[in-house]
């Protein structure tokens, strides 16, 4: 186990001194804050958007494959992580100002699609579904009701994701009255497939590798990221946002992905802005300590997956955060942590007379 040290999470600084980019780019951004998203979008445009249009182009073999391997280098270890959890950022605080509101529009539905994002998909899924049900058992992408240490468990979860993930999906939008989210979300997913047909035609290399790989990517590591997150639940209060997801602090890839770590906190104020995670978690570190939520120092999302799929509790009981001394052991730690990644059963519903 570790204790709670000083953090290391990226907070908001004001420049000293703005480049007259900053000060250019500052115009359009509805919070300062955000600059780094506006150089994140400027290096994908320039660099990957142009690469994308060059594979559908008739290029010699070796000029093909050689763009290839550099786009896919970049788009997957390079950019992926920034841009989905810009992609999260942004979905619940606009980017661009109101006067240039249309400019909002170029993440979902130029950019996402290149990272497997179909348009309004994701903002759907997560705004008007995931957030408001909060891992419940409307909350299609739930991970209550599979063991969560499980190869088998996880492989039924990402098969009903990826097979059954979107009809779902409309289907709760479409029952739960949220019109406005059912059509945008069917808009966005038939203008993907329309896209994907058309341009089938024209390179289907191309097509397969800029827009169908990166889907089928993009969706698993997806669930992967939700499993990790909403792994550790307690049966008992399934809904309490301190323990039915998980803290990760002092880790990189906080800095590279916006704080995403900050999982709790994210769904105790989904409007907090990255910058402000790690100061409110701090805040209410009592609060966390009481209600024996699960906190790591030094790993992330993939970590925790790999550690769960392998059974190796004490290398998350190692990484765990002992907030206030409550725990006098691993063996305590460990305990907690498996009875945490227990299924959940379902609740028969009431048969109607």
């Amino acid at each position: 186990m570790k204790v709670l040290t000083a953090l290391t999470d990226p907070v908001y600084t004001e420049p000293v001194a703005p480049t007259r980019l900053d000060t250019f780019l500052l115009r359009f951004c509805q919070d300062k804050r955000d600059l780094p998203f506006l150089y994140l979008l400027l290096e994908i445009s320039a660099t990957l958007l142009p690469m994308a249009v060059a594979l559908f182009l008739p290029l010699p073999g070796w000029a093909w494959w050689s763009v290839l391997v550099v786009y896919l280098g970049l788009s997957t270890f390079y950019f992926k992580g920034p841009f989905g959890l810009m992609l999260h950022c942004t979905s619940h605080r606009i980017l661009f100002k109101k006067k240039y509101g249309w400019m909002n529009q170029y993440i979902p539905w130029v950019i996402g699609p290149l990272f497997g994002q179909t348009p309004e998909t994701y903002y759907t899924h997560h705004m008007g579904m995931h957030h408001p049900e909060n891992n419940l058992p409307d909350d299609e992408s739930s991970t209550m009701y599979y063991q969560r240490d499980s190869w088998l468990s996880f492989g039924h979860y990402l098969a009903d994701f990826l097979l059954l993930g979107f009809p779902k999906l409309f289907g709760y939008l479409s029952r739960t009255g949220k019109t406005k989210f059912k059509w945008r979300a069917f808009k966005g997913e038939l203008a993907f497939i329309l896209a994907c047909v058309v341009l089938a035609f024209v390179n289907l290399p191309a097509t397969f590798v800029v827009l169908i790989l990166p889907l089928i990517v993009a969706r698993i590591v997806m669930m992967l990221g939700n499993w990790s997150q909403h792994a550790f639940i307690d049966s008992n209060d399934p809904g309490n946002c301190y323990t039915n997801s998980v803290t990760c602090i002092n880790t990189k890839y906080n800095h590279k992905c916006w704080n995403d770590g900050y999982h709790i906190s994210h769904h105790l104020k989904p409007a907090l802005h990255w910058t402000e995670h790690p100061n409110h978690f701090r805040k209410n570190v009592a609060e966390y300590a009481r209600q024996e939520s699960v906190v790591f120092d030094g790993i992330h999302f993939l970590h925790i997956f790999a550690y769960l799929m392998t059974r190796r509790y004490d290398l998350l009981a190692r990484n765990f955060v002992n907030l206030d001394g409550r725990f006098e052991s691993d063996v305590e730690i460990i305990d907690l942590l498996k009875a945490r990644t227990q299924r959940i059963a379902r609740v028969p519903e009431p048969v109607l007379a």
